[in-house]
């Protein structure tokens, strides 16, 4: 019998198996004393974290409750905030319409920008001049809340005039934007101020996301015939989606809670209008900021109350955020 068939016929060699103490020490996880430091480590301040967040969590909740049982007004609609009176009477109603009204509109203002910035730094720009614009972005992230505040009541306030005067005899009909000629530090120019803000911040983290798109995605668009933003609109976006809105939710979280900037500017009233161009309205971290030196122990009691809201609402907008990421995880770019 010829000697090549028989090693062709012969059966292949078994594949060894790993021993079962190495499959026994392989499911228990980390064995060496460096693996099990760092297990320990990282779960440790995972379970430490948790623990901070449930301390202010009871902190709050207690000195809130102090403050809620001695307020003869209604805590979550009355349009009025005297805590130093006897008795006390405050409420969160014109606080959280400006909070929620002036993030959105950022959002609304910032989140385009920025995605189209980070979007021509990646696939548009030239190397030679998307380094120095993203340096400049890097640069806006680390401006100080102080030094926002100050060029927007010293710069942004001068100048808004004309917008002012443009969307008034425009678009005054609707109500929205009718402007009766006051001093324009209203919401409409506080939530400019907050897009300005949180631009960097959307911007840095959009780019970092869509440069992490495969190469092999776009180069076989555009291998079908497809435009540079039909790549952008099929490949990229898609995969970025998910790392944009993990930026917008950052952003968001700063312009919820954004306080020298917002004091610096607006001109607080415990009203609420139906124009954004009218001066007064008011955010909690700005009547926080403004308040809480002078105020009595009850004061002070009321104002962590109304730290609770914004604690709260910033878990939910966070908790819709992940909600939303996760819909959207069974996209891969890497996998697609």
């Amino acid at each position: 019998m010829d000697i090549s068939t028989q090693n062709t016929d012969a059966a292949p060699p078994p594949t060894p198996q790993p021993s079962v103490a190495v499959q026994k020490r392989a499911s228990r996880g980390a064995t060496r004393p460096g693996d099990r430091i760092f297990l320990g480590l990282s779960r440790g301040s995972g379970i430490f974290l948790l623990v901070i967040m449930a301390a202010i969590a009871v902190f709050l909740t207690y000195r809130a409750s102090l403050a809620i049982s001695k307020d003869h007004g209604n805590f979550l609609t009355t349009f009025e905030w005297n805590t130093n009176t006897i008795p006390p009477v405050f409420g969160i109603a014109v606080l959280a319409f400006g909070t929620v009204v002036s993030s959105i509109i950022a959002m609304a203002l910032a989140v385009p920008v920025a995605v189209a910035i980070a979007l021509f730094i990646t696939h548009y720009a030239p190397r030679r001049l998307s380094g120095p614009v993203a340096y400049v972005i890097d640069l806006l992230a680390a401006v100080p809340s102080i030094v926002y505040g100050l060029w927007g009541a010293l710069v942004l306030v001068p100048h808004m005039n004309g917008l002012f005067g443009w969307l008034d005899k425009y678009f005054g009909w609707t109500g929205i934007f009718s402007w009766q000629g006051g001093a324009p530090r209203s919401m409409l120019t506080v939530s400019i101020l907050l897009a300005i803000m949180i631009l960097p911040i959307i911007t840095n983290v959009s780019r970092e996301v869509f440069r992490q798109v495969p190469q092999m995605h776009e180069e076989a668009a555009l291998a079908l015939g497809a435009t540079r933003w039909e790549v952008i609109r099929m490949s990229v976006l898609p995969f970025g989606r998910s790392g944009v809105i993990s930026a917008s939710m950052l952003g968001l979280g700063r312009a919820l809670g954004e306080t020298m900037a917002v004091a610096t500017v607006l001109s607080p009233t415990f009203d609420i209008n139906a124009s954004l161009l009218d001066p007064g309205g008011g955010t909690f971290a700005q009547n926080i900021a403004s308040k809480f030196g002078e105020a009595t122990p009850d004061g002070r009691d009321a104002l962590i109350a109304s730290g609770l809201v914004l604690f709260v609402i910033t878990l939910l907008v966070n908790g819709a955020a992940r909600v939303i990421i996760a819909r959207r995880a069974e996209y891969s770019g890497a996998n697609a």
